[in-house]
């Protein structure tokens, strides 16, 4: 039987004889990155994990994940740490509130959107959705934290109930209300992403959130939120944006 060394071990020489140096480099530089970079895609990163972490227990899983993302080494290598964030979220069925400890770490090491948008909207929102209670006081710490990729996190974690037409509609828009003047553009961003994804089931929900606040939205939030409204209104909106004022949408 395997061990979790066994398995992280498999992974990784897997990643290193998928290396691609040219790849790497163009990597490395898009992503403004000082990990090191093998070059494996994403594809062959999945297929990597693919098989070996199917069949790991909720404890092994996690092991795995560690020895993959802390790996003794001069510099942590970026794809042995995104294959950690894929299992996390190939096997996101297994994961518990408990769980967000060990997560909320690694975002919190990520310095890059790549590892934690892996990380964040299915780990995070499926134990969401799970267990709401402790989720929500998770994510409200993350909310107030100073690394903005933990404030991002506490955005996307809501990304996927909210595009399936569930989740938690008043927390987040809490959260992106005290994030809307917030200067980082990852902040701005995600903002945006999740009003887009929410309108694909509630149109008039994003709408009406958009409409009194098009005169603080950044131009990356609000052309996010308003990319699956109906063209009229989101013409309105755009308008109001872009006169620096609140939207007024007829009824």
């Amino acid at each position: 039987m395997n061990t979790p060394a066994d398995v992280a071990d498999e992974i990784a020489d897997h990643l290193r004889a998928s290396s691609d140096p040219g790849r790497a480099l163009q990597v490395q530089a898009y992503l403004k990155s000082d990990l090191v970079h093998f070059g494996t895609s994403m594809p062959q990163i999945r297929a990597a994990v693919r098989g070996p972490g199917r069949a790991l227990s909720h404890e092994d899983m996690l092991d795995v994940v560690r020895m993959l993302w802390d790996e003794a080494a001069a510099a942590p290598i970026f794809e042995r740490r995104m294959a950690a964030a894929v299992l996390l979220s190939d096997r996101q069925d297994i994961l518990v509130a408990s769980d967000l400890a060990l997560i909320g770490g690694l975002i919190g090491q990520s310095e890059t959107w790549a590892l934690v948008d892996v990380l964040v909207p299915r780990p995070v929102g499926r134990i969401s959705q799970r267990e709401p209670a402790a989720t929500g006081q998770v994510l409200d710490q993350w909310a107030r934290e100073d690394n903005f990729w933990l404030r991002r996190a506490a955005l996307l974690a809501h990304l996927v109930p909210l595009r399936e037409g569930d989740g938690d509609w008043g927390r987040f828009s809490g959260y992106a209300e005290a994030m809307l003047d917030d200067r980082e553009f990852f902040i701005r961003k995600a903002i945006g992403w999740v009003l887009r994804d929410t309108a694909r089931r509630r149109p008039d929900l994003v709408r009406d959130w958009v409409a009194p606040r098009t005169d603080r939205m950044s131009g990356v939030t609000i052309r996010e939120a308003v990319k699956r409204l109906q063209p009229e209104d989101r013409d309105a909106l755009m308008l109001a944006y872009r006169e620096h004022r609140p939207a007024t949408i007829p009824s």
